[in-house]
């Protein structure tokens, strides 16, 4: 996915969120040896769980070696900060578009034609969206 990141911009990303899955020592280590903060959880952790504070020590980029430091940049706050920005990225509006809008599969063959279908969902997802918004604008005092 960083390969793909780089060859569409034309720039290494300075950050990089990802979730459990996608931890690997290896993974971690390649990208710091890019120039780039891996903000990778390094194992499941439910939400509202309360993570002890990070160690009084040195700088994470002085003392630890590449999975470590990740893991200690992980509980400082602004690691917190910067792995919570992934509850705000796209991935959530596959899971409202699958489960709340029923959209499982693709009944049209052909990448031109479910191309154009995914755009249809995505469209009416984002017009619900924008409805919801716009119908609470009033009540709080907002002008349109």
């Amino acid at each position: 996915m960083l390969a793909e990141t780089i060859g569409n911009t034309g720039a290494v990303p300075k950050q990089v969120s990802a979730g459990a899955g996608h931890y690997s020592a290896k993974a971690v280590d390649d990208l710091y040896a890019l120039g780039t903060d891996p903000y990778i959880a390094p194992e499941k952790t439910r939400h509202g769980r309360v993570l002890p504070p990070p160690p009084r020590t040195a700088s994470p980029i002085i003392c630890c070696p590449g999975g470590t430091r990740m893991r200690r940049s992980l509980l400082t706050p602004k690691g917190r900060q910067l792995y919570a920005l992934r509850m705000a990225t796209a991935e959530p509006v596959f899971g409202q578009i699958k489960r709340g809008r029923g959209f499982r599969q693709f009944l049209l063959q052909g990448l031109k034609k479910a191309k154009g279908k995914w755009l249809l969902i995505c469209t009416g997802h984002n017009l619900l969206k924008l409805f919801r918004f716009g119908a609470r604008l009033p009540a709080q005092g907002l002008v349109v």
